[in-house]
């Protein structure tokens, strides 16, 4: 017994170190990512990159259309994709309830996720640009990035709902509440930390996302306003870092352009984070 019992914590710590060693890996190579980002692009951001535009007869770079395009495109995406997602899995969890097309939804999502963006904006740029003859612009972009990140936010929150205990539905609908206000009060509310977790994956997908968008948002660098943008050639960040490494072939640029999209991703993930639990407890207080 005593040589079992020195095997298992032999056996123990085996495992907890692994566990140690992968964590610190993990996290080791993402501040290496991070920091070598940061250091090679922070001190090639000026005040004049961020404010202004790329002029071909005065030769500056700026990238302010970028900026203001890529927040365009973030808010044109999460607007549609939020509700549409969020509600599909309150529908599938709490009203459908199991069945073959529960299933076969389920399974069209993760297929969805699964396949290469490049293929979305083939299939954007046929649809959206050509066929419903939208054009070249943040909407043809945006709605494209809508298919990309619907099965994300759907079967995120789709799974933040199923680890709402069952008590807490029966208890509600024990005290007279209906469906809908279950869901709305108790559900939801319970659930918030997996919405919120589903609309970062989706932002930080929007943010990295190139291939979709020369296809349908287009990769020019035009200043103009959110109306403008919808049907105007709009380049975001991510597009921006593709075509100053590849056709210009300047670095500095780039890597500056890799730092400002990692502050602002930074950025907007920790306001949907702190959204998410300023929502979770004000529910909770009710």
């Amino acid at each position: 017994m005593e040589g079992l019992s020195k095997k298992r914590r032999l056996m123990d710590g085996v495992r907890r170190g692994s566990l140690w060693l992968s964590a610190g890996l993990t996290c080791g190579v993402l501040a290496l990512i991070i920091g070598c980002v940061l250091w090679q692009g922070l001190r090639h951001v000026t005040w004049e990159l961020l404010s202004g535009q790329r002029s071909y007869l005065n030769d500056t770079n700026g990238i302010l259309p970028n900026i203001l395009n890529t927040l365009y495109i973030i808010l044109l995406s999460m607007a549609a994709a939020l509700p549409l997602g969020v509600g599909a899995a309150v529908y599938l969890t709490e009203y459908a309830r199991g069945g073959r097309w529960v299933g076969a939804i389920e399974f069209a999502a993760e297929t969805l996720s699964g396949l290469p963006s490049i293929l979305f904006g083939l299939v954007g740029m046929l649809f959206f640009v050509r066929l419903l003859g939208f054009g070249t612009g943040t909407l043809a972009g945006g709605l494209t990035l809508v298919v990309m990140i619907l099965p994300v936010v759907m079967r995120t929150t789709q799974e933040s709902l199923k680890t709402v205990p069952q008590s807490y539905r029966e208890g509600a609908l024990g005290l007279g509440a209906g469906q809908w206000r279950m869901v709305r009060t108790v559900v939801l509310p319970n659930a918030a930390d997996g919405i919120v977790t589903g609309c970062i994956l989706a932002v930080g997908r929007i943010m990295g996302e190139s291939a979709a968008l020369l296809f349908t948002a287009g990769a020019s660098a035009g200043l103009g306003g959110f109306f403008r943008a919808l049907y105007a050639p709009s380049a975001t960040l991510s597009v921006s870092l593709y075509v100053y490494v590849n056709e210009y072939g300047d670095m500095d640029t780039a890597m500056a352009i890799a730092a400002v999209l990692m502050v602002i991703t930074l950025l907007l993930n920790l306001a949907a984070a702190w959204t998410g639990r300023r929502l979770k407890k004000r529910k909770g207080g009710r």
